[in-house]
């Protein structure tokens, strides 16, 4: 095992990792930008390195800064969280060439994940199903309408390197494709760096779910069932829960026994998320994405198996230890996002935070790194906290999280909490009964 963790991230998920290695009596490195000197995660480490000013940047992107705080405080290995460079394969690749284990994947699936087109091809080859589309990059508009026409309107042209919707429309007929390319290459060649597209059927109402796997370095891989992110504004996730109310056991069991099989294949290591859309009982590959999500909590809550400190005993090479019949399901877990923004506008909301008073009781958690007094900065995701709950039944899970919501207590700056009870009281959502476009058609006065 690992003597010194160091984490190349902030906010609560660099609190969680560090939380996890101190359970496994691994001490800890923070890193952080200037702004963050009295952030929680550097006051609960071990050490703290100041790697640069506020912007991300200058600080949690500069990979010489970070390698350079691992050598002097003579860390063994090195935890991305997720963001900033959790999914950047060279920074993976200049990791291990310095000497420290990489808590994640190789660099090269996280090369090959991180491309949509190899992606989807590398999936394809392995068995899983993938939406009808383009088979690379098309390269013109022509090519693009080409597309269009054999797998019929509506499509979606989205950039091969692009991620949180940039780079991304919706189109509906051949007359707005032009418009549509231009205006998508252009996105993406300003968020990316690369205007790359392709081509992609559109499905009207999804489902959004999601496949946890965790694999180790000696060909065990099982699955820990699904969760459904379906509420998303503008491509960017609200609310997850887990199970999904739109599976069934039998479908629960038939994808996550395909996936584990292409993970096995792949020879992939650590925690990974295969992302699908699920329509009219059928699952479509989308991404793969190769480090700890955001949502992990509710997969923790019901399977009881702690992500995060898998994720450093696999990296430290040690096996599961369990197959795919040890993992066992348990209630319902719902995790809302809260964040430092307008409930109604989602203007992101900075300042300082002057009065916090978190929830408890039986089957509640609050995964933040926000403290009163603390200052909330501009430079950063505007999310603060996660609460995640879990209940016997999706019912009770429910009634708990609106419970829980409303003991919260931010002052100080706005919250999305007031968004959350109304999604909560919403009867299509009570029901289960929503897809990826819903709370768009919600905040737009149409769900």
């Amino acid at each position: 095992m690992f003597d010194k963790v160091l984490i190349a991230n902030r906010g609560e998920i660099a609190v969680r990792i560090n939380r996890a290695c101190h359970e496994l009596g691994i001490k800890t490195v923070a890193v952080h930008s200037t702004i963050d000197s009295e952030a929680m995660h550097a006051r609960l480490a071990d050490e703290s390195v100041c790697i640069g000013p506020a912007p991300a940047r200058d600080s949690y992107l500069n990979i010489p800064a970070i390698i350079a705080a691992a050598e002097i405080t003579n860390a063994d290995a090195i935890h991305p969280g997720y963001g900033f460079l959790s999914e950047n394969e060279r920074f993976a690749s200049i990791v291990e060439e310095h000497g420290f284990a990489f808590i994640g994947p190789t660099p090269e699936h996280i090369a090959i994940m991180g491309d949509k087109i190899r992606a989807k091809e590398t999936m394809r080859r392995v068995g899983i199903p993938v939406v009808p589309g383009s088979d690379g990059a098309v390269e013109s508009e022509t090519a693009a309408e080409a597309v269009a026409r054999e797998i019929g309107y509506p499509v979606l042209l989205k950039a091969v390197s692009g991620g949180g919707g940039r780079g991304m429309k919706i189109v509906r007929e051949k007359e707005q494709l032009a418009s549509a390319f231009s205006t998508a290459r252009a996105e993406a060649q300003a968020a990316f760096g690369d205007g790359s597209l392709y081509v992609e059927k559109l499905l009207e109402r999804p489902r959004h779910i999601e496949i946890q796997v965790l694999a180790d370095q000696h060909g065990a891989v099982v699955h820990l069932g699904e969760r459904d992110c379906s509420l998303q504004r503008r491509h960017q996730k609200v609310l997850e829960e887990a199970p999904s109310p739109a599976l069934n056991a039998m479908e629960r069991e038939a994808i996550g026994s395909r996936v584990v099989r292409a993970i096995r294949t792949l020879g992939y290591r650590g925690v990974g998320t295969v992302e699908f859309l699920y329509e009219h009982g059928a699952f479509f590959f989308i991404e793969m994405n190769t480090r700890i999500q955001v949502e992990h909590p509710v997969t923790e809550m019901i399977t009881g198996i702690d992500l995060v400190r898998e994720q450093i005993r696999v990296a430290a090479g040690a096996p599961l230890g369990y197959e795919q019949k040890d993992i066992r399901f348990s209630g319902h877990a719902i995790e809302c996002r809260v964040n430092a923004e307008n409930p109604e506008t989602f203007q992101p909301c900075p300042g300082q935070v002057t009065g916090y008073h978190t929830p408890g009781g039986l089957g509640v958690r609050v995964d933040s790194a926000v403290y009163q007094g603390y200052r909330v900065p501009p430079h950063y995701d505007s999310m603060i906290a996660k609460v995640i709950v879990h209940g016997q039944s999706r019912n009770e899970c429910l009634m708990r999280m609106r419970r829980s919501l409303n003991e919260f207590v931010i002052t100080g700056v706005e919250t999305t909490i007031p968004l959350h009870l109304r999604l909560l009281a919403n009867p299509d959502f009570a029901n289960g009964e929503y897809d990826v476009a819903w709370l768009e058609r919600l905040l737009s006065g149409g769900a």
